[in-house]
């Protein structure tokens, strides 16, 4: 199956169970009035068009993890996991956009720009119609959040699986807000911007919810034990490193049109990356801290920032980054404790996201 390109047919399956998901939230909304019905009709439209990353790494990993011959769990029930870890996905992300000021998501206007832009009132000012784009996307975020419980909580699960799918939800939830709460305090200089912190905060921040809560979910929905659990975790946690280092390298040098983010935000929100950790150990600092930061970043600027990350080394030390966490993600993989754990199908899976992380585009 694959994992980073684009499978129609399970696009298909996992969108289809989504929009269903939200037609119906969609139609019991209407009875509190067309703004609220509003928010789930436009949000309806918005959580779809993403690459399913999270959902089809569940899906892969679970089918090579299922012995047929053991309890094998509801292909229905997996599918409905699968549509409640993208909207926890979207949810993130939602939240994540008004942190971050940003307005634009997957190529197109995101949430937040479409209701500040389809705002209810034609005399409202620009800044109040921002507020109502912003104020949809915190109320919608923590509505998904409970919506994704609702998932997990009612799943058509044997009673200790159940619990252990919620317990790794919580843990998800904690470690995602605990990391975005770290990556306010660097960009606001909160905490000091040193490298070992950056990297902690990208495990909590992405690791966890993109690779942790699919690939132990995946093991939990197959039967397998704990221990196959906590093995995926290391896993993931070198996974999502390499994920997000690859991520911070395209909001950076990226072309904005495949990665789908606002060119330069990053630089314009004064991210403090591992790019920007290198950086301020070398004499490239002082040109590139006057204008790190600055919500009128021009695009000439941007570019200087870039010529100055590229020529101090921090971009070659961040690319450097991203093949030691997955080359040691295919150590733990193919190692002698994977041949208990992992079976040879699902040592596949994961060697092909190790494979496709490097030198992703988008």
């Amino acid at each position: 199956m694959p994992l980073l390109s684009v499978d129609e047919d399970l696009r298909a399956r996992i969108e289809a169970r989504l929009s269903a998901q939200f037609a119906a939230r969609t139609a019991a909304a209407q009875r509190y009035g067309a703004e609220f019905s509003g928010l789930w009709h436009t949000a309806a439209q918005h959580i779809l068009g993403g690459k399913l990353l999270r959902p089809r790494l569940l899906l892969a990993l679970h089918e090579a993890l299922t012995d047929p011959t053991a309890d094998v769990t509801d292909s229905t029930t997996v599918l409905d996991l699968a549509a409640a870890v993208e909207t926890l996905h979207y949810a993130f992300l939602l939240h994540d956009d008004v942190i971050d000021a940003d307005v634009q998501r997957r190529h197109r206007p995101n949430l937040i720009a479409s209701l500040r832009d389809e705002h209810p009132h034609p005399l409202l000012a620009p800044r109040e119609a921002l507020h109502w784009g912003q104020s949809g996307a915190i109320l919608l975020g923590d509505l998904l959040l409970s919506a994704v419980h609702q998932s997990f909580a009612r799943a058509d699960l044997p009673h200790s699986r159940r619990l252990r799918a919620l317990d790794l939800l919580e843990h998800t939830v904690t470690e995602t807000v605990a990391g975005e709460q770290t990556d306010v305090a660097l960009t606001d200089q909160v905490v000091p911007a040193d490298l070992t912190t950056i990297l902690a905060m990208s495990a909590d921040k992405t690791a966890t919810y993109t690779f942790e809560l699919p690939l132990r979910l995946a093991a939990i929905l197959a039967g397998r034990s704990p221990a196959t659990e906590a093995h995926l975790a290391v896993i993931a946690r070198h996974l999502g490193l390499a994920f997000q280092l690859q991520d911070d390298l395209l909001s950076v040098f990226g072309d904005a049109a495949r990665h789908g983010k606002d060119p330069y935000s990053d630089l314009r929100e004064g991210k403090r990356t591992a790019l920007i950790a290198y950086a301020r150990m070398t004499s490239a600092w002082r040109g590139i801290e006057p204008r790190l930061g600055r919500s009128d970043l021009t695009e000439d600027d941007a570019r200087r920032i870039r010529t100055l990350l590229e020529d101090c080394g921090a971009r070659a030390f961040v690319a450097n980054l991203v093949d030691e966490h997955a080359f040691a993600a295919r150590s733990l993989i193919t190692g002698t404790e994977s041949a208990g754990l992992l079976p040879p199908t699902a040592q596949q899976v994961l060697l092909a996201v190790a494979d496709l992380l490097e030198g992703r585009e988008s």
